[in-house]
């Protein structure tokens, strides 16, 4: 009887902490874009926010797909938002996970894809009674599509940027390959600027052509005309740049220029948090790491309160 009761317990906990998470399509011209909606247990209507992911084979949870890289932060984030009242819509982008049919291939993939993609989604729930505000937040390269996505659509009341570059992406790659010899960096930085310019390099050295293979190019070409810092102070709706001072992949300086460009926006640097969003007090990559393959380290509350305070106030 005991046992029974418990188990009762558990249930009703589990009821009433949030909805069930609910399987949504966006139809595209090139295929279904995959999301996850969760809706707060409590009275509608609520805040909605639509949560983009990072570069590479990053799913709607904050995995990597194919890797040990599984640490569950997006979907945490989303958890942990619906207990404070908020929903979220979180998706793979297309090309990544349930998504991957959207792409038919990567010669045809262009930023302003995933940019569409993003603005299509807040647009879909504009007329949804069940929200009285829609935003979208992004995570790294997802800080990018999403404050050019909060343009884009009219149904966007408010962004917010984690852990997001304040500066070309192209900057961005050429600093991270200070480590390595002046014949890669000058090379490197020859590519860019034949990009930037929009020419495809038809020769590209062996060992840089995992970068800059010419069937991602175009890709790039798109990705570079972007300046995160002029794109964040076109945007006229509030703004939430929150960023961790463990980050090793961005780093506070980054999250710096954002709010540089756009003065009035609301700013955190969030103490011992990391690029995945986890508790982490050392910059080490070894530590770094084992929070990075950790799926039950919880993301840090801090960014829990500052996401739904700014949101709950809008």
């Amino acid at each position: 009887m005991r046992r029974t009761l418990v188990v009762m317990l558990i249930l009703i906990f589990f009821s009433t902490a949030w909805a069930v998470e609910k399987n949504i399509i966006l139809t595209t011209p090139t295929g279904e874009i995959h999301g996850m909606l969760l809706m707060p247990d409590g009275e509608e209507p609520c805040p909605l926010v639509i949560i983009i992911a990072g570069s590479g084979a990053t799913d709607m949870n904050g995995n990597t797909i194919g890797s040990e890289l599984q640490n569950n932060s997006l979907k945490m984030l989303a958890e942990g938002l619906a207990a404070k009242g908020i929903a979220s819509l979180r998706y793979d982008k297309r090309g990544i996970g349930k998504s991957m049919a959207a792409v038919p291939s990567e010669e045809e993939l262009r930023f302003e894809h995933y940019i569409d993609d993003a603005a299509a989604w807040a647009d879909m729930f504009s007329s949804d009674k069940r929200f009285n505000t829609i935003a979208i937040a992004g995570h790294s390269e997802g800080s990018l599509i999403g404050m050019v996505a909060a343009q884009k659509s009219k149904a966007v009341k408010a962004y917010i940027s984690i852990a997001g570059c304040g500066r070309p992406s192209h900057e961005v790659i050429e600093e991270q390959l200070q480590r390595q010899p002046e014949q890669i960096q000058r090379e490197a930085a020859a590519i860019n600027k034949e990009l930037i310019e929009g020419r495809i390099v038809e020769n590209v050295p062996v060992y840089l052509s995992a970068l800059y293979r010419k069937s991602v190019q175009p890709y790039l070409i798109s990705w570079f005309r972007y300046n995160p810092a002029k794109e964040i102070a076109k945007l006229k709706i509030p703004v939430l740049i929150i960023h961790g001072d463990k980050d090793i992949q961005v780093s506070v300086e980054e999250a710096e220029r954002l709010y540089a460009a756009r003065i009035f926006s609301s700013y955190h640097v969030i103490e011992n948090m990391n690029h995945v969003l986890k508790h982490c007090e050392s910059t080490d990559m070894l530590i770094q790491t084992t929070t990075y393959q950790d799926p039950a380290l919880p993301v840090k509350q801090e960014l829990i309160e500052h996401i739904a305070r700014f949101l709950l106030k809008r």
